[in-house]
């Protein structure tokens, strides 16, 4: 309590003053919810508090919030003499400043956005009472709360109506608890030393979204990139435009299995695209049954600002790719005004191809991290050589390389460098995917050998060619084990405004563990720290709109035009699953002060139908796994990947194989298994029994129980959702002839099988040809809503002018991944 108070100076020493350090990263582990009124984190006051200076360092008020509490206190103590003043300004000052304390939401008992806020915080028994025998006459002039009006002559019903379901956060003892004060402000971190974040839904319903940019316009506007070649539009209020962006999956070469590394892969905007509206992608293509990567450019439709313009693409860079694996994907402007391209070494194991493998030949693109000039190029070549590029000069070198003896970068980023001194500006950090022992990120530099094959991660991979001793090679900044991971998905250094605690934090992830990690370098040794994030457990993340669980395929991160950071992972890592959703990372400890992150966007045109956002991920309030994202019982997949602590697997040729290897394992048998033609029921609950109900068992039904109609999905890959049509007619099976073959006829065959929607009518063979089987239905034309293909019209049954090679197919989805 106070026992002076300057009221010339309009300045105060509180009673009791809350020691606030400077705000710093540390890992310490604590329990508290810190939470202000406004149901968010406390923050550091950018300019110094003169009221409720017991808050300065960190809490709920900025200056103007202070004048406002000032303004407030000398309402009510106006009405006093100066002895009134000097025996009960302490105690109005202390519960007016409560508004600023790092617990606001808890003393007045508001941590849920639904419930009431209390007009006068919680105190401790023999504070209040202390307050009421004193200075009880001045609680009419607090408030106009009625109930405590009817109160204020009874001591006993006064105190005990602002008792705190949690007496540990009343007023004044929550200054001097240890276990809510030590670590304010202070990231929090589990037993473990596992930081606790949490995340914020921002997107949802994707198929594999792999890239995500901002239009660097004002508008802070976005772009997500699906696999299939789709790209969305959304707006600051997160609604997505109906018309998407850009669409090429017709040229893009993809396909629905699992862990597929073809597709579109990459794309930047350019650093000027306000101004010349161009773009850049990376997709996969096939060309006369050879495979490639290409690099195109396009421009933004001058007549919408939301949509490209198809007919503009221009082909940049055409590399040919000897196996359907990695493909590479990232494309970037560093802050030099390069286009960087990040190939891949032409996939299967060990980069087999020539003497060294492609990563140590110079002389071949793939396995490299290339950079042009694609400016000034409307006349004349697309692309030309920066004069600077490394090997220029060396004639068996391509000029494009700027970099080599690199694996599978997957994903990388520029950083922007620190907001005050720019430290660590234009440095360009990737992930580069690891053989069979370990994942690395790398930090890009001109001229540089990343090493692979040599080594992979710190380590020897090829013996011989580590042991030459020219291969002059740079060591990762961070490598780890695939005990911990198999397959690195590359971050970004955060640089946002909002949390000012993850300031420099190099944020990535690992695609098959699920694993989110940080590395920060220490500036004294240079060498960078490692921690793990982890979900926030118990009260952490209880703030409205945020979550703690994830879907745990990492796919891509990405940063917003504020430096905000994201990353997009999947619950089912298909090209056509559209259980793809996009997180924010939001750090619950604290917040930038208010108004210091806020802007206002840009006017958007917008000329297609909007299609609001609806949140569907819910907090979880139960403990979560310390290193691993939860596996939701409604959301996540039956296939699982493997534990992080399990130990490291035998070598295998690489990380996709052993994926697939695991899913075919814990995958049922569902080729060529009939099903009856009564339609299946839609089933609600859990993914398991949602998934067991529409798995029929591996045994085959007796020929003569087969009713007419009857159909099955034939595929090599084992997948129960997809694959040729075949049909039972007249005691034999069948195949069915691909002429006037539409969605409607592929929507009655996935009803028909259990399944609530169709993603795809295929063609002309897609899932292999049933030569064996003859074929027996031609020319069929359905309306949707049939309850078999013979129920539709068609030519009669075994006649066709069609051969194997049209054999008809379909790929079919289900509620629970959200395919369509």
């Amino acid at each position: 309590m106070l026992n002076r108070y300057c009221k010339q100076g309009r300045g105060c020493l509180g009673p009791v003053s809350l020691v606030i350090f400077a705000v710093i990263w540390r890992i310490t582990p604590v329990v508290p919810h810190p939470q202000c009124l406004d149901f968010k984190p406390p923050f550091q006051p950018p300019e110094e508090l003169t009221f409720c200076v017991m808050y300065k360092n960190f809490g709920c008020c900025d200056s103007a919030k202070d004048r406002e509490l000032m303004d407030k206190f000398y309402r009510v103590m106006d009405n006093f003499d100066y002895y009134g003043y000097e025996k009960c300004a302490g105690y109005v000052q202390d519960i007016i400043c409560q508004e600023c304390s790092p617990f606001a939401a808890h003393l007045y008992d508001a941590e849920d956005s639904s419930t009431p806020v209390k007009t006068l915080p919680g105190l401790c028994g023999d504070y209040c009472s202390e307050f009421w025998l004193k200075c009880r006459s001045t609680i009419t002039l607090f408030t106009g709360d009625l109930q405590l009006e009817e109160l204020e002559q009874d001591r006993d019903r006064f105190c005990q109506y602002l008792q705190l379901g949690d007496p540990d956060y009343c007023y004044p003892h929550l200054l001097v608890n240890e276990q809510l004060t030590r670590n304010l402000g202070r990231v929090t971190a589990n037993s473990e030393g596992c930081l606790q974040l949490c995340l914020e839904e921002v997107a949802n319903g994707l198929r594999n979204p792999l890239a995500m940019v901002h239009a660097n316009d004002g508008t802070h506007r976005f772009f997500i990139a699906e696999q299939v070649g789709l790209v969305w539009t959304y707006l600051p209020d997160r609604s997505r435009l109906a018309k998407p962006f850009l669409n090429i999956s017709a040229a893009v070469l993809t396909s629905p299995w699992e862990g597929d590394e073809r597709g579109f892969l990459g794309l930047v905007l350019h650093p000027y695209f306000k101004f010349n509206g161009k773009l850049y992608v990376y997709y996969s293509v096939e060309m006369d049954f050879e495979e490639k990567i290409r690099i195109s450019e396009f421009r933004i439709s001058a007549s919408d600002m939301n949509a490209v313009d198809h007919s503009s693409e221009r082909i940049i860079l055409e590399v040919d790719e000897p196996s359907s694996n990695h493909n590479g994907g990232q494309l970037l402007f560093a802050d030099d005004g390069y286009l960087y391209i990040f190939t891949g070494d032409g996939g299967m194991a060990g980069d087999p191809f020539g003497k060294f493998g492609n990563s140590q030949n110079k002389s071949a693109l793939l396995g490299k991290v290339l950079r042009i000039d694609v400016d000034n190029n409307n006349r004349g070549p697309l692309y030309t050589i920066p004069r600077d590029n490394p090997f220029i000069h060396e004639p068996q070198a391509r000029p494009e390389v700027y970099a080599y003896g690199v694996r599978n970068m997957w994903r990388c980023s520029v950083d922007r460098g620190d907001p005050i001194t720019r430290e660590g500006k234009g440095r360009i950090f990737c992930g580069d995917v690891g053989q069979n022992k370990y994942e690395e990120v790398d930090i890009i530099e001109k001229g540089k050998n990343y090493g692979w094959r040599a080594k992979e991660g710190f380590s020897c991979y090829d013996k011989k060619l580590c042991a030459n001793s020219s291969l002059d090679d740079v060591l990762p900044i961070y490598a780890y084990p695939h005990k911990m991971g198999k397959s690195v998905t590359g971050g970004y250094v955060y640089r946002g405004c909002e949390y000012p605690n993850m300031n420099g934090m190099y944020i990535f992830g690992d695609f098959m563990s699920g694993r989110l990690m940080i590395l920060q370098e220490n500036k004294r040794t240079r060498q960078w720290d490692y921690n793990e994030i982890c979900m926030g457990t118990g009260q952490t993340c209880m703030f409205p709109g945020l979550i703690n669980n994830y879907y745990q395929y990492i796919i891509s991160f990405a940063e917003d035009e504020a430096g905000e950071l994201y990353f997009m992972s999947t619950g089912v890592p298909s090209a056509t699953s559209y259980s793809g959703v996009v997180y924010k990372l939001v750090d619950p400890s604290r917040r930038a002060p208010p108004r210091k992150c806020h802007y206002n966007p840009l006017p958007v045109k917008v000329k297609s139908r909007l299609i609001n956002f609806v949140p569907k991920e819910k907090l979880v309030v139960e403990s979560l796994p310390n290193k691993r994202p939860k596996a939701k019982a409604t959301k996540a997949p039956v296939r699982h990947p493997p534990r992080a602590t399990e130990a490291p697997q035998p070598a295998t040729p690489d990380w996709l194989e052993e994926f697939m290897q695991i899913l075919r394992k814990q995958q049922e048998t569902t080729t060529a298994t009939p099903t009856t033609t009564k339609p299946a029921k839609s089933r609600k609950g859990s993914r398991e029994k949602g998934r067991q109900g529409r798995r029929r068992k591996g045994h085959r039904q007796l020929e003569s129980a087969i009713q007419n109609g009857t159909l099955r999905l034939v595929n090599k890959e084992g997948r129960h959702n997809q694959g040729r049509v075949e049909i039972y007619i007249q005691n034999e099976w069948g195949t069915v002839c691909d002429d006037l073959w539409n969605i409607k006829a592929a929507a009655v065959v996935c009803r028909q099988l259990g399944f609530l929607y169709v993603v795809r009518a295929s063609k002309k063979a897609q899932f292999g040809e049933g030569k064996n089987l003859r074929i027996l239905l031609d020319d069929v034309q359905c309306e949707g809503y049939e309850d078999s293909l013979l129920d539709c019209k068609h030519a009669e049954i075994g006649i066709h002018n069609c051969d194997h090679h049209e054999d008809a197919g379909v790929i079919c989805g289900n509620e629970e991944y959200g395919e369509y």
